[in-house]
Formats: structure tokens, sequence, C-alpha cells
């Protein structure tokens, strides 16, 4: 099977760069979100994001229209019925992906591949809400999704080996490069990665170092490109939390428990680059 056209499900951060990346690709794009508005910000960001590499000159002017005119918008999500794969990356909310995934099950035609982008939640469970549980898996993408070359391939208990074979095709042809992950909770990247910065958060909340110093020494100390604090505000800290909430709940083990600091500022509203103010200030 030859995908030639993909919807998109969320056209924040993550849904942007996966519409953006599928364009590149040559590929049909219909991107949904819960309003127009939405969608027309997550396409607007994708120009803008177009118009900065053709100035730098890393993207010829009349590639970056050719991409532009693959992507629709799909207000509805009927719009979505006669893709080829549809890729959900809408908010890390086991109710909502269920609920999400039981609507596309019945709209989209019956070859269409069901994909996620979650970053924690069983894929066999977000299958066992369909009709097509062997036609649904796990395509995990890292932020941000344009620049980062990596896939998470995370097949469910009865994922076929032909949805496999098309999806990793699809990744591949996206310019990525797949890793392959077993279904359990927070698969490969983010069962190492949150607890490092869960961490990192307990190091501020019991006073070890401010946030600038723990970011600057493991920067300069483990050779990583981004602090685990800003790395936190850059994925969201409501994302991290539910990621380790689902750590937490699936491993029924007390070192993926949430740091209460981690809590806090979520309950705060302090999510990080998105809200302007997270472990670290952005902006004025």
């Amino acid at each position: 099977m030859e995908i030639k056209s993909i919807g998109v499900v969320g056209a924040g951060q993550m849904g942007a760069g996966i519409a953006q990346v599928g364009a590149a690709a040559g590929l049909a794009v219909f991107v949904h979100d819960i309003s127009e508005i939405l969608i027309q910000k997550g396409l607007d960001g994708i120009r803008k994001g177009l118009d900065k590499l053709v100035s730098k000159e890393k993207l010829k002017e009349a590639e970056a229209a050719q991409m532009v005119a693959r992507l629709h918008k799909a207000p509805r999500l009927e719009d979505l019925a006669r893709v080829d794969l549809v890729v959900e990356a809408a908010t890390e909310r086991e109710g909502l992906k269920l609920e999400l995934f039981g609507k596309l099950d019945q709209l989209c035609a019956r070859d269409t591949i069901l994909a996620t982008n979650t970053s924690s939640i069983p894929i066999t469970r977000i299958a066992a809400a369909t009709k097509r549980p062997d036609q649904v898996i796990g395509m995990h993408f890292m932020n941000p999704v344009p620049v980062m070359k990596l896939v998470e391939i995370i097949r469910g208990l009865v994922t076929s080996d032909e949805t496999t074979q098309v999806t990793v095709a699809l990744a591949e042809r996206m310019g990525k490069t797949c890793v392959h992950a077993n279904d359990f909770p927070g698969f490969i990247i983010n069962r190492i990665l949150m607890p490092m910065i869960n961490e990192a958060a307990f190091a501020l909340y019991e006073g070890v170092a401010k946030p600038e110093d723990i970011d600057t020494g493991m920067k300069l100390g483990t050779n990583q490109p981004m602090g685990p604090l800003a790395l936190a505000d850059l994925i969201g800290l409501d994302t991290c939390l539910a990621i380790l909430e689902v750590l937490h709940k699936g491993m029924g083990d007390s070192k993926y428990r949430p740091c209460p600091l981690l809590r806090q500022y979520v309950d705060a509203g302090w999510l990080g680059k998105k809200t302007g103010r997270g472990f670290h200030r952005y902006g004025e």
C-alpha cells in the first residue's frame, strides 16, 4: 500500500510539524482541529517557518509554494474520511484519544491506517477503541518535527506486519529514521527522558541549584544540546506531567512519581514556552 494522502488531527506544535514534513514528502495533507481558527494558526506557523527557510536560502521559493499548496484545511473530522493514513496529534489525554479513534474508525475507509503520536499511552488500549486494531500503530515524532530525525514506531498487541511496514516506509519518506519499541508505558524515549526531567525538577524543588545552573550543568557536563528544565519547557510541563502520570500508573513504581513542583507549576498555568513561564521565563 502506497500512502498518497494523510490526515493530521491537531494543528498545534506537533501536528503542524507533522503536516509540514508530510507536505515536504509530496503528500496531500489534510489538517483538522476543533476550530478553523486553530487550523489557520497551525498553517500560518508552517508558512512562517518556510518563509524563514527561503530567506536563509535553505529552501527554494517554488518548493515552499508547492508544500503550501499540498496543505488543506479539514474543519470536520469527516473531511479525513478518504485519506490513506491519519496521524492523531491531539492533547496527551487518554479519554480524548480513545474518543477520537472511535470516531475515526467509523468515518475512515476500511483500509485507512490510524496512527497516534502519543508519547506514552499504550497503543493496544487505543486500538481497542476501534474495530481495526490491526491497523492502529504508534508513530511518535520528536519535537520540533521538521528538525528532529527520529520517529518511534510502536506496535500494539495485534498491529499487523503490513501496517508496520507501510508506516515505516512513510516515516522514511518523510526523511526520518525509525526505532521500534514494544508497547510499554513511555516506550523508549520518554521512559528514559522523563525520569531525567523529573529528577531535575526535584533538584530545583529541594533547593540543590537554580534552574539556570541545573541546565548549564547538564548541558556542559553531559554534552546535551539543551538542559532538562529548558527541554521540559519546550515540551510543555502539562505534557511532561501527563507522561509521568502514565508511567507511574502503568509501572506502579515510585521512581516515576511526578515532582510536586512540576504539578504545582501546571496547576498555576506555568506550562513552559507556550505560556511564557515554566521553569524559565520567556518573552517580556
